[in-house]
This record gives structure tokens, sequence and C-alpha cells, in this order.
């Protein structure tokens, strides 16, 4: 009884870790979120070797932009000590699509979304090249 329960747990654990991969595996780039440590952010974009990454202000307004390179990833931080209150996007862009995320600055803390708010491919990379007819 105690070897088809131990082997049932191994096996729950193996498809749980088998399924969490096949998850973050799909997209182009994943950006994940760190840490935040009062106005700075952390985040990594993994299965990206080059992106160009922009803050704007809510208007659309450029207010920072660099092109960011690692070999087996992105890492940054940034400090945002000068920017004031109010609502801001990142925008990650490689050479298959554009992703903008959500930064809310308050007086004592910055939080980057962990989702995005818009994602657009470029021409010629779409995920699904499949046309259903009738």
């Amino acid at each position: 009884m105690k070897k088809i329960v131990r082997l049932s747990l191994v096996a729950a654990l193996l498809f749980t870790g088998i399924s969490t991969y096949a998850i973050d595996g799909v997209a182009d780039f994943n950006l994940h979120v760190l840490k935040a440590n009062g106005k700075s952010i952390t985040f990594g974009l993994n299965q990206t070797q080059k992106a160009n990454l922009a803050i704007y202000d809510k208007e659309g307004n450029l207010i920072y932009s660099e092109s960011a390179s690692g070999k087996d990833g992105i890492l940054r931080t940034f400090s945002l000590e000068e920017f004031p209150e109010g609502t801001y996007f990142l925008e990650v862009e490689d050479n298959t699509k554009k992703a903008k995320y959500e930064i809310t600055i308050t007086d004592d803390s910055t939080v980057l979304s962990k989702n995005a708010v818009s994602s657009v491919y470029k021409p010629g990379f779409a995920k699904n090249t499949s046309v259903a007819t009738r």
C-alpha cells in the first residue's frame, strides 16, 4: 500500500512539472518579474538574446529606451525613483513580437504587471498560420 501511495505521489509531481514546463516554454519570450523593492523593479526576459526596451508615459511619450542583449536571456533592474506617481508602460520588442506591460508607481512602491497588456506579432511571424475554410 505504501508503495502505491509513493508511486502515485511521484507520478503526480512528474506530471505537474511537465505541464508547468509546457506552459512556460510556448511563448517567444517570457517576462518574469523577479522583485520590486521600493521604486526599483527587476525583471528577466527568457528565450531572448536581443530586445529593445522602452518606457512610455500614459500619453504615449517616450521616456526611456535601450537595446538590451544577453547570451542566455536579459536581466534588467530599473530604478524609477525620479518618476512621478502614475501609470507607465514597458514595451519589449524582439524579432518576432512587441509586448507592452503596465508599470504602476505610487509613493512607496512600483508594480510591474506579470501579464502583457497587449502583444502583437510582426508580419510573417504569426503564431497560428492555419486558415479554416467552409
